[in-house]
Formats: structure tokens, C-alpha cells, sequence
């Protein structure tokens, strides 16, 4: 049985959402890469021209470590 994974989000609103949610994947990119997480599942969703967020899905175990360091808005359970 595979471990829960989880999706970590942050949410941007307003006239500068979407270039701000881009950038932040920027970011989540490069934590990925210098923590070595387990996954490399990182995006944005426009919901619309008001509203975009930046997500990252980790495994269960990682959840503390990353939502201490990144302090997300929110999160859910990842179902792909």
C-alpha cells in the first residue's frame, strides 16, 4: 500500500495573481531540489483572472518538515 501523499497550497489573489503563483513554483522547484523530497510534483492552477494558486504534493512523512519551512495557506489530501 502506498503512503498518503498530500498537496500543500497557496493562494494568490488579485490583478498580479497568476505571474505571482508562476513565480512561486519557481521556488517550490528549487526546495524540492535542495531537500531531496521523495516527489516532484509542483504547478499552478488559474481558477481566474483574480485567483491562481501554486501547489506542491509531498508524502505523509515529509508533511511537517515542508509545511514548517514553506508555511503553506492549505492542504488537502492528493488524489491525482
Amino acid at each position: 500500500m502506498s503512503s498518503k501523499k498530500i498537496k500543500l497550497i497557496w493562494d494568490f489573489r488579485g490583478p498580479a495573481a497568476a505571474k505571482t503563483a508562476e513565480h512561486h513554483v519557481i521556488h517550490l522547484k528549487e526546495f524540492i531540489s535542495a531537500e531531496n523530497l521523495e516527489l516532484n510534483i509542483t504547478d499552478v492552477l488559474h481558477l481566474n483572472d483574480m485567483y491562481s494558486l501554486a501547489f506542491l504534493v509531498v508524502e505523509e512523512s515529509e508533511m511537517l518538515k515542508v509545511r514548517d519551512a514553506l508555511k503553506p495557506h492549505r492542504g488537502e489530501i492528493y488524489n491525482p
